[in-house]
């Protein structure tokens, strides 16, 4: 805090005329500290600038990553009429978001990165890819929209508020709120890396729904009535300012995918199931919970109607919801979406698409791909098979995966988006005709 011709390193200079590098290198210069994640959070909830750098970080759209991208794209099959192409380069992308006024898609990961994912031409191609709140550290984000605008950030043990996200998002300092503060969606001492990752959606009555996975291949039995009256191992719903929060279902080993119908307004989850029972069981789920209260089969079905070998002598409680839909076994079902568009034939509006991010846990792989599930023209019910509709990231020769499916979301235009995390990609699915 001196003046800088009292620093030592000033007076024993016999000129004063110094260059900017001199004048920044001198040691008794304060440098003023750039906020903690925390602290910057605290000054956008005020309304206040953080004094983070205007030039934001961004992503290159093109180049070879890019090319590379499009060239493994050539393997995918997708059924007639349909075309597939890249729409953006998004390191770790996971879990979407689009904006209900502007398209804008915010990205999360598993990371410590929220991205925005801007097409400003609207030829169906981002054209930016940049850091959104770059003052923030989040930890493992999902995000989510309300039907008015609000981004909702589910993360692993925190949920944020972004009042206004698509118009803040072109500058650093975005206006915020805490929804949840920091250790209070979970117990600290429940935290976890394993099932860490959380979804949301806002429900038809406005209810903010957040999925939360346990932590244990089978959760144990000392762990039980800890998990049900938090909603760990299950879901939760509360008001959109964190209040009223209530245990919506329960028996849910790791949801990474819930969705309402938007004619039914039932809620409809993926449900993740367990490993080391061997290849082919058990099955994953895809569940309806059309109310609050209903108990789904963890932790004495590890997935359909097959017993966990932990529970194997226990009678299961009565009231256990069986899933709707079965699929293969260890295929990692996550997100997924009801179509209301109107660009793809007939047969697939109103159905569901599913993205299976691909198995860890067989000998011999399995997913990598999106999946379709027809529905009853009145959303009660599947009426058909679920089939995969975009397939071809996993080489079945060789079981080397070019890219891990992790979640599905329609544009305005009725094109379905598809992220990959692995390769690090937002793929956009339109329909061309015969």
């Amino acid at each position: 805090d001196r003046p800088l011709w009292r620093c030592p390193e000033v007076r024993a200079m016999k000129t004063f005329r110094l260059t900017l590098s001199a004048l920044l290198a001198l040691s008794c210069a304060a440098a003023i500290a750039a906020p903690t994640s925390d602290e910057a959070l605290e000054r956008m909830r005020s309304m206040k600038t953080t004094g983070q750098s205007l030039d934001m970080k961004t992503i290159a759209q093109d180049g070879p990553t890019a090319d590379a991208i499009r060239e493994n794209l050539k393997r995918i099959k997708l059924p007639e009429g349909f075309r597939i192409d890249l729409y953006a380069v998004v390191p770790d992308a996971r879990h979407m978001a689009v904006g209900p006024s502007s398209g804008v898609v915010f990205v999360g990961t598993r990371k410590t990165d929220l991205w925005a994912v801007t097409d400003r031409t609207k030829n169906r191609t981002a054209d930016e890819v940049k850091r959104f709140a770059p003052a923030i550290s989040f930890t493992q984000p999902g995000p989510c929209f309300s039907p008015d605008g609000f981004l909702f950030v589910a993360e692993h043990n925190r949920v944020l508020v972004f009042p206004a996200a698509e118009f803040f998002y072109e500058g650093p300092d975005v206006a915020a709120d805490i929804v949840v503060p920091t250790g209070e969606l979970i117990p600290k001492d429940e935290e976890s890396y394993n099932h860490g990752a959380r979804v949301c959606a806002i429900s038809p009555d406005n209810k903010l729904t957040i999925s939360l996975g346990q932590p244990h291949n089978v959760p144990p039995k000392d762990k039980l009535e800890l998990y049900e009256r938090h909603g760990i191992g299950g879901i939760v719903r509360m008001e959109r300012d964190g209040s009223k929060r209530e245990v919506y279902a329960t028996g849910v080993r790791n949801s990474v995918g819930i969705t309402y119908h938007p004619t039914t307004k039932e809620l409809w989850f993926t449900d993740n199931q367990v490993d080391g029972m061997g290849d082919d069981t058990p099955p994953g789920e895809i569940n309806r919970a059309p109310k609050a209260g209903m108990k789904f089969g963890m932790p004495w079905y590890g997935g359909g109607q097959v017993r966990t070998n932990e529970y194997a002598d226990e009678t299961p409680p009565e009231g256990l919801t069986p899933p709707v839909v079965e699929t293969i076994a260890h295929a990692a079902d996550m997100g997924l979406t009801f179509y209301t568009g109107k660009q793809f034939p007939e047969q697939y509006r109103g159905g569901l698409f599913s993205a299976q991010r691909g198995s860890w846990n067989r000998t011999v792989p399995a997913g990598a791909r999106v999946m379709f599930t027809p529905f009853a023209a009145d959303g009660s019910g599947p009426s058909g098979e679920t089939v995969p509709f975009a397939e071809g990231w996993l080489d079945e020769e060789t079981g080397e995966y070019y890219g891990r499916i992790v979640d599905v979301a329609q544009l305005k235009d009725g094109s379905l988006l598809v992220s990959d995390d692995t390769a690090g990609a937002i793929y956009r699915i339109s329909y061309q005709g015969n």
